[in-house]
């Protein structure tokens, strides 16, 4: 097993793609990477295994991937679709077994009115999920992973970018939703090795990097290797990669990195 490893489970907007009602040329592709459920990652290490993010889409990301172990959840924001699939969370939850679930304090309130049946103390039966939440604001572990939370803009929401480091080593940065990177975040993320970053579409968004924006941030910040994610049915994939610079590319579910 490699040391660290990270399974793009979607790549998709909040409508995925194809999105519904729409014959365009993306949606209408044959080309499976153009086929993007909700953005989420899956992270597995020898003594850890979490997803980031649980949409709408999670139970079916998980059968496609054939997940049989998770150790906690990681939510970046309260939107629709980072977090309504957490229910199916309690697949992983035999027994009673706690589930820890981490995000801002926002997003865990949200969480808790959104899934009340979950947090209320009332719902315990075998096989129900059985969540506790951890309200975060500054660095924790995962086994021997170091999650450092990351503000970054996106509307009214609060919402976290993440940087992952084991062993000192600044492994992947994933920002799956935000219209910007402040100097400040940029700086904490320099030298890492894996980048993922949102790149909506070619068009600007008020609350979302477009694929300029995303490119701007990749040149400044230097990574190894950059990845697009969060992408709409504007952008295609065989269209969109070969015009990127060397080192970006962009991110398909079920892609796999090990590290």
């Amino acid at each position: 097993m490699a040391d660290f490893t990270l399974t793009f489970l979607g790549t998709g907007t909040s409508q995925g793609v194809p999105m519904l009602t729409c014959d365009c040329p993306v949606c209408t592709s044959s080309d499976p990477r153009d086929k993007r459920t909700r953005s989420s990652l899956y992270i597995e290490t020898p003594e850890c295994a979490f997803v980031v993010d649980t949409g709408p889409d999670f139970r079916i990301q998980a059968l496609r991937e054939r997940i049989r172990r998770v150790d906690a959840v990681v939510l970046t924001h309260p939107h629709t679709d980072h977090i309504m699939g957490f229910d199916d969370v309690r697949a992983f939850c035999h027994g009673g077994r706690e589930m820890p679930v981490y995000g801002s304090e926002e997003t865990i309130s949200v969480l808790k009115r959104v899934f009340a049946f979950a947090f209320d103390g009332k719902n315990r039966f075998p096989g129900y999920i059985n969540p506790v939440s951890h309200e975060v604001s500054a660095p924790f572990r995962l086994g021997e992973t170091e999650l450092v939370p990351l503000p970054v803009p996106h509307g009214r929401v609060a919402t976290f970018g993440f940087l992952f480091i084991r062993r000192g080593e600044k492994l992947v940065a994933y920002f799956s939703d935000c219209k910007s990177l402040s100097p400040e975040v940029r700086a904490h993320i320099a030298g890492v090795r894996v980048l993922i970053l949102d790149a909506l579409r070619h068009r600007e968004h008020p609350t979302h990097m477009n694929v300029t924006e995303a490119l701007e941030v990749a040149a400044d910040v230097k990574a190894h290797e950059t990845w697009f994610t969060h992408l709409c049915h504007d952008l295609g994939h065989a269209e969109l990669e070969p015009t990127l610079p060397t080192g970006v590319r962009i991110a398909y579910d079920g892609l796999k990195l090990d590290l």
